[in-house]
């Protein structure tokens, strides 16, 4: 049976956005060094820094070592300088797809439209052009410049046809949450084309994450964790699962065990708001959810339903989600049944990526 990697991700470099339209050029992102950082380089764009670009000297191997877990994916896989090598590393890892993710959005966003929509045209056209080398193995989600409406509608039309299966969106889009009505258009299109909303775990509210990453170690856990569960409880919470009863949403990167705790709290909340809440949230709102190998997959699945977990590798980054072996731990760790294998590892992710 196959296996899909239901979140991989590119390193973007500066070859990136020799995609961008000529036109375009000008609101191009450029690597830069901070003044007394010598080994930290960040991506600039649209007048602000985006976040890491690379790390000078950073030994994957002894990451890996300390972290008792895989995250050695070579460099130009990880930077798509040889897709090719890509491919043979997926083979070796026993993984027939990974659906692709960005690195540069998952902090950080344009304030000025033009610029949005110059920077995520460029990046969509460089995932068709790594989509379009995989023989169908790198299904990707696009990058809606969300601050123009009707482009963002533009791209998820132009991505469907390219090897694009989802919708990328951060937890919290600049001052807006993910109920707003304003994203009212793009779930609709998005339903119309059959391309799920992937909330990925992301911030680019930069008051927000500007302040925890300020003040708090534990910041990324408050500003992109954390905000991956408020973005599922407020998405089922005002009904926008119930107003788009085609569209699938994913929550991923954020691990699972939180499920139980955001479902006792709707349910306990709902009345009170003179609603009701059926058992099985999951199933009924279309919501798929990427596990980790050291969750309680097993009481998740009895908990929840079996037909809405994922697993991903977090391919090509080297933090708390990442293992590259995930696929392959979670067969072999004895934790779950072969049957929920291949839910996990193939018949979830190929319904909610609708490949």
């Amino acid at each position: 049976m196959p296996t899909i990697d239901a979140d991989t991700h590119v390193i973007e470099t500066e070859r990136t956005w020799d995609f961008m339209e000529p036109a375009d050029q000008k609101y191009r992102p450029v690597i830069v060094t901070p003044r007394g950082e010598s080994e930290k380089e960040y991506w600039m764009a649209d007048g602000a820094l985006w976040g890491a670009a690379r790390f000078s000297g950073r030994d994957y191997k002894e990451l890996s070592r300390l972290a008792g877990r895989n995250m050695d994916a070579p460099r130009e896989a990880r930077e798509m300088d040889d897709i090719q090598l890509r491919l043979k590393h997926m083979d070796e890892l026993e993984v027939d797809v990974q659906v692709l993710y960005p690195s540069i959005f998952i902090t950080a966003g344009a304030t000025r439209p033009e610029a949005d929509v110059a920077i995520c045209r460029g990046y969509n056209r460089w995932l068709d052009h790594i989509w379009s080398q995989s023989a169908n193995r790198l299904p990707w989600v696009c990058m809606p410049p969300l601050l123009s409406m009707p482009d963002a509608l533009d791209e998820l039309r132009w991505s469907k046809d390219h090897g694009a299966v989802g919708v990328f969106m951060r937890c919290v889009e600049g001052p807006r949450l993910l109920h707003d009505p304003y994203f009212f258009p793009l779930y609709e299109e998005a339903q119309r084309l059959n391309m799920p909303i992937t909330v990925h775990i992301a911030n680019s509210n930069q008051g927000m994450t500007g302040l925890l990453s300020q003040h708090s170690r534990s910041g990324t856990f408050w500003g992109l964790r954390l905000a991956l569960v408020g973005s599922f409880h407020s998405l089922v919470l005002n009904g926008v699962p119930d107003r788009f009863p085609q569209l699938r949403f994913g929550f991923i990167e954020g691990a699972a065990q939180w499920i139980p705790y955001a479902l006792n709290d709707l349910q306990r909340r709902m009345p009170g708001l003179g609603g009701g809440m059926t058992a099985d949230v999951l199933r009924a709102n279309r919501i798929y959810v990427t596990c980790q190998t050291d969750d309680d997959i097993a009481y998740l699945m009895d908990h929840a339903g079996e037909g809405n977990f994922l697993i991903g590798t977090d391919y090509g980054h080297n933090d708390q989600s990442s293992e590259l072996e995930a696929l392959r731990n979670l067969r072999s760790g004895g934790r779950i049944t072969p049957h929920r294998y291949q839910q996990i590892t193939y018949d979830n992710p190929k319904a909610f990526y609708g490949l």
